[in-house]
């Protein structure tokens, strides 16, 4: 150790700081040189992040704060709002979002929900990028609903499979 101190007092006094200060400089350098090295070693060959991938939704302004949640059945029974999906699987992706619309959502739902989609949307989105489109639902029947975008990802032309990435909105209808 008494030799580190020597080495390291000697560096602070090439660069004209008294032992004191010439320490302290030292091995502030010393810190900045191996947080570089670290930083350099992961940024070329540290792991890197699993692809993915994303669906979120937006309510009608572009937002994600005004949701519907009431609407009155054969008055105000319609909503909009923006599904976006994000693509980070390293190429560009095909992707279908399937709306579905249920009062009895299941606890998960591995292989996407056992109903027939109101709509179908589909986007081509390049690797790293999102894209958002938007989607107008219609229930005129009373009663508490979860409407569920499921995001479908093309597996080769005209095949689709289930990602696990879908979103729910909760809507009640009343009269």
């Amino acid at each position: 150790m008494p030799r580190r101190l020597e080495s390291v007092t000697a560096i602070g006094r090439k660069i004209g700081l008294d032992d004191e200060k010439g320490a302290a400089v030292a091995v502030f350098i010393a810190l900045i040189v191996v947080s570089c090295t670290v930083a350099v070693y992961y940024g070329f060959y540290g792991p890197k992040p699993e692809p993915y991938n994303a669906i979120s939704l937006l309510d009608a302004n572009g937002k994600a704060v005004d949701y519907p949640e009431v609407l009155v059945a054969n008055q105000n029974s319609t909503f909009s709002v923006y599904v976006q999906v994000g693509n980070h699987l390293n190429h560009n992706q095909n992707y279908q979002v399937l709306v579905k619309i249920t009062q009895n959502l299941p606890a998960s739902i591995p292989d996407g929900l056992q109903v027939a989609p109101v709509n179908t949307v589909d986007l081509a989105v390049k690797d790293g990028e999102t894209q958002q489109s938007l989607v107008t639902v219609t229930e005129n029947q009373v009663g508490s609903y979860a409407v569920v975008f499921e995001l479908w990802q093309q597996d080769i032309p005209g095949s689709y499979f289930f990602t696990q990435d879908y979103c729910v909105l909760n809507i009640q209808v009343i009269n």
